[in-house]
């Protein structure tokens, strides 16, 4: 017998989660559809839109609660506050739902959580703001900062920082970008794989299959319900990954037998693009710093049936001389504040702050210094960030080209020329959201010239 549950609850208690206990957004939302994989596709679908919805515009749906709530939203009890902030998403941003009946869930809710006292207060709120939405202010466009913190939900120091690097257009389009849904992205695998075959495996399971920009092999789904029980996921000839961290490895120029170092390797995207460029030959060291992280990696290669890649827990802080001067290509995709993928991980916007960016650059460099030692002569670093800030990416690069014997070297032979542009030549690429059909992100070429 299947217990019924309450989609509305569940929603409360991810979010809860996410805000009260600190768990990222999508391990949260994952973990809850995992755990309840018998709820109805249409169950699973509606409990994903509203948490991430909710999360994703939270700074303006709080905005919106604290013109009609006398206790502004910061000073309310947590499960209150998700509450309001879910019902609200589902009145002003979903079309399907009466805003009666969100109102009467929200009560429900509340009374069920055991505050009956403030079902009145719940009550309240919520059908005020649906008799009164036309009367919701909000700023104005000529005040750029608030403007975009509020539309964009985004705190107000990176609307403002994206505005002193980008200006007002570039970075409207930006923000936008992250409020756009974003189809599952994969990374068809070319060895051993016929892949006419594989396309016709996910359609065959009712999948749509798109083909995504910029590289040959990548593709975007939808339609799945559950992605570990499709076919071509389960037999390791599919991975998820973006295009642009699948540019990583193309940039990297592989060749057959290369030894390939991976520094910061989880869920091991890039080490998997490498070993399947390698086709059976050489070797890729996949490091990254915690037992969980090189599990993940493992995951992943045991899935893929890869024989060449060597997971291992390695701080790429701490110097390994065992590979000094070994490896033909080094890959450091360093941690960095993860600005470009804010689209795929909403959370990171309300996490991130400028003194956490400005204390991440120094660790970037650390991971540099120690990678430009395992590099052999001649051979070839490629540095990368999943964000768009200066400081974290062509700040680091000059840096690095000024303290250590490398040059940067024209990445235009390993991508397709659409990507093409006036950095492109000297050795690398800042793609945006909005701009590219991509997450934003970084990656550089460097080559060792002693």
């Amino acid at each position: 017998m299947v217990v019924q549950v309450n989609t509305r609850e569940l929603v409360l208690q991810t979010l809860l989660e996410i805000n009260k206990e600190g768990q990222y957004g999508h391990i949260a939302i994952r973990n809850t559809l995992e755990k309840y994989q018998y709820l109805e596709k249409q169950e699973r679908a509606f409990i994903t839109r509203v948490c991430e919805g909710t999360q994703e515009n939270q700074i303006k749906i709080d905005y919106m609660i604290n013109q009609f709530s006398k206790i502004k939203v910061e000073k309310m009890k947590p499960v209150i506050r998700e509450i309001l902030r879910s019902s609200v998403y589902q009145m002003f941003f979903m079309d399907s739902i009466p805003d009666n009946a969100v109102c009467d869930e929200a009560v429900k809710l509340t009374r069920k959580k055991g505050f009956y006292n403030l079902t009145g207060f719940i009550n309240g709120v919520l059908r005020q703001m649906a008799r009164r939405r036309k009367s919701i202010v909000f700023p104005e466009k000529s005040n750029e900062k608030e403007y975009l913190s509020i539309e964009y939900s985004v705190p107000e120091w990176m609307a403002e920082k994206f505005l002193k690097q980008f200006g007002f257009e570039k970075t409207e389009k930006i923000l936008a970008s992250f409020m756009q849904e974003r189809p599952l992205t994969v990374r068809i695998r070319k060895s051993e794989i016929n892949k006419e075959e594989v396309l016709e495996s996910l359609k065959s399971e009712g999948i749509q299959v798109e083909k995504a920009p910029y590289l040959e092999n990548a593709y975007y789904l939808s339609g799945y319900d559950y992605l570990p029980a499709l076919e071509a996921f389960r037999a390791g000839k599919i991975q998820v990954q973006d295009v642009s961290s699948m540019l990583v490895a193309e940039i990297a120029g592989i060749k057959a037998g290369d030894f390939v170092v991976d520094l910061c390797a989880a869920p091991g995207g890039k080490t998997l693009a490498v070993a399947d460029k390698l086709n059976g030959t050489g070797k890729v060291s996949s490091r990254d710093v915690s037992q969980k992280k090189v599990e993940l990696i493992q995951e992943n290669v045991t899935r893929m049936g890869f024989h060449n890649i060597e997971a291992s827990v390695k701080d790429a802080t701490v110097f390994d001389s065992s590979i000094m001067d070994q490896a033909d290509v080094v890959i450091a995709d360093v941690p960095c504040s993860g600005l470009g993928v804010i689209g795929r991980k909403k959370d990171i916007k309300y996490n991130m702050t400028l003194e956490k960016i400005k204390s991440l650059v120094p660790l970037q460099r650390e991971i540099l210094e120690k990678a430009a030692c395992y590099v052999k002569p001649g051979g070839v670093l490629i540095y990368s960030t999943c964000t768009i800030t200066k400081e974290e990416n062509t700040g680091n690069i000059a840096w690095f080209i000024s303290n250590y014997p490398y040059k940067l070297e024209s990445i235009e032979p390993y991508i397709c020329e659409e990507l093409h542009c006036k950095t492109t030549k000297d050795g690398y690429l800042q793609m945006l959201p909005g701009i590219h059909k991509s997450d934003g992100f970084f990656m550089a070429r460097l080559r060792r010239v002693e």
